[in-house]
């Protein structure tokens, strides 16, 4: 046991410092596809689950997807509510002045 903890240790540290080589090695833009790369096999195997998920569980999807939509209906009513609040507000009548109930200056004004 103790021989075959040391190689997979060994073999561990080894492939760190493949890993850290490569990085030291390759431009900027290399590690970005890299990344890239890894990021779009993450999300395909996040989908393949999610579809699994939907596949085996229709009607829990089915009321998450409603709840969703009551609850941004409800946010939305809400904030209608507040701008017509906001829009709301006291309004008073101004009365017009006819031309002869003032006087005019010396500029005819």
């Amino acid at each position: 046991m103790g021989k075959l903890e040391r190689t997979q240790d060994r073999t561990l540290e080894l492939l760190a410092d493949v890993g850290e080589g490569l990085r030291r090695k390759l431009p900027d833009k290399a590690v970005q596809w890299v990344e890239t790369g890894a990021a779009l096999g993450a999300l395909r195997v996040g989908s393949k689950v999610a579809g699994k998920f939907v596949r085996r569980n229709p009607v829990l999807v089915g009321a998450a997807v409603v709840g969703a939509g009551l609850l941004w209906l409800a946010a939305r009513q809400r904030a209608k509510r507040k701008e017509a609040e906001a829009i709301e507000g006291e309004a008073r009548q101004v009365r017009a002045l006819r031309r002869g109930e003032y006087e005019r200056d010396d500029y005819g004004v």
